[in-house]
Formats: structure tokens, sequence, C-alpha cells
């Protein structure tokens, strides 16, 4: 895997929903090399704060156009000054990094289950399932959930290639009022023996997920979110506890099959 590092220049950096930015970067070396499920770590102000650079997963690429985009939330200080950086600016990028989502060779059912702002990556992977070939007899599915409507993002940030997508939400505000888990129930229930289930959000979603798919015997790969330090896997500061043993999840992951993530 080929790393770059690259000033990056900011594009654009909007908000698309209460908190929540979509930054669009110029960097041809991640756009041209990204796979969906990895990652940029970005050093978002000079030393020393913030002192880490931080994680985004990335969220859309345009190689034609040498861009890269990351959807992310204010939570902190390195987002809050992140979503400051205007058009035009640069930020140091390294990537992109981790192991991402490995992408079934033969068509089929692909559920796409995502938290949050864990609808970054899958939104890659939704665009990459439907460009790779021609494919015949494949249906992705997008499961969304989400604290209620306003947290959704616009019709214009989400799929517009006949993907079915469903929508909970938390308060009932729009579509299913509950988990989005409880939709994936009702879609295993029909689901054909070639489905897939690939899923990003909070740690609480991605374990029922992880026993759905366990109990239905459905292959299953979990997009973890973790905070970082080094990001190259060098101070073991993102461990996770598989299987397997500990696993570092900027190198190892952030993308693991389900089954093999011990969930406390």
């Amino acid at each position: 895997m080929r790393i770059a590092q690259e000033q990056g220049k900011i594009l654009s950096n909007l908000e698309v929903a209460p908190n929540i930015f979509l930054l669009n970067l110029g960097l041809p070396q991640v756009a041209e090399t990204a796979q969906p499920g990895q990652f940029v770590h970005l050093r978002i102000g000079p030393l020393p704060d913030p002192l880490l650079r931080r994680p985004f997963s990335i969220h859309r690429t345009k190689p034609e156009e040498a861009e890269v985009s990351i959807l992310y939330q204010v939570v902190g200080g390195g987002t809050k000054l992140l979503s400051q950086k205007r058009r035009g600016e640069r930020l140091d990028c390294l990537g992109p990094l981790g192991r991402g989502f490995a992408i079934p060779k033969r068509a089929g059912r692909f559920i796409l289950v995502a938290g949050g702002i864990g609808i970054a990556p899958l939104i890659f992977l939704a665009e990459t399932l439907l460009r790779k070939e021609k494919r015949k007899k494949m249906e992705v599915v997008f499961l969304i959930g989400a604290a209620s409507a306003e947290y959704i993002l616009p019709e214009s940030e989400l799929l517009c290639w006949g993907v079915a997508v469903q929508v909970a939400t938390d308060d009932g505000s729009k579509g299913h009022r509950g988990p989005v888990t409880d939709l994936l129930t009702r879609q295993v229930d029909r689901s054909v023996e070639s489905c897939h289930i690939f899923a990003c959000g909070p740690e609480g979603m991605l374990k029922e997920v992880a026993q759905i798919a366990g109990q239905q015997k459905i292959p299953c790969q979990i997009c973890l979110e973790q905070r970082m330090a080094c990001g190259v896997g060098a101070c073991l500061g993102c461990v996770v506890k598989t299987r397997s043993g500990y696993r570092r999840v900027c190198v190892d992951g952030p993308v693991f099959p389900a089954g093999e993530v011990i969930f406390e």
C-alpha cells in the first residue's frame, strides 16, 4: 500500500447538518489510491495544539478531479478548529491509511448499516460497489440511523443511483422510530444466500449488528471508530480486543470481520 504525505488544499468546508461538515480537499495521490474503509490522518493546526493528527474516514473520492471528501462531526477542540478552516488553506495529510472493506467478488445482496457519522465510509463503499464492473443481480440496501431527522444528510449528499435507502431515527422524526438495527433485523429475514453486511457507527450499534449477523450466519464487516495517535501502528494506542489477540485499528483495521471483534 502506498502512503502519501500531501499538503491538501481546502476546496470547500461546509456545514451540511447541525455540527456536521463536509470537507473537500485537493489530494491527488490519496484520491488515486484510496479504498473504501481507509482513512486519512490530518494535522489540523500548528504545534502544540492540537498536538496529534486526527483520523477521518474517507467519505468520497474523485480521482479524475484529484479530490477527496471528508465528512466529520464537531465533537471537540480539534474538529472545532477544523470547522473554522476556509477555502484555500492547506492541511497536512497522511494517507490513505488502514485496511478497508474486502469487496466480495460475486454479486449479491449488500446491506450497509450506518449509525450517525458512521455513514461516511459507507457512502464510499456503496459508490464503489455500484461502479465495480457491471454486476448482475446486485442489490444494495442502505440503512441509515440518526438521533433525529436534522442529522440525516440532505438528499444531494446521499446516493442517486437507485439504491434502496431506509432511515431510522431515535425520536421518530423521520422513517422508523427506533434503532437502525430494527431495520437490519427486517432485512435479514428476507436475505438471500449471497448476502453481505457492512456497518460503521457507534460501538453499541456495531455490537448488535455483529450479533444479528452471527445469528443469521451472514458475512459481516464492521468499520471501527477509535482514537488514534500515530495512525501507522507504532504507538499501540488504538488496540482492540479480538479473538486472535489485541489488534491495532490503524493498520490491522479499521475494518474487521464482525465475528472477530470482542465487544466488552
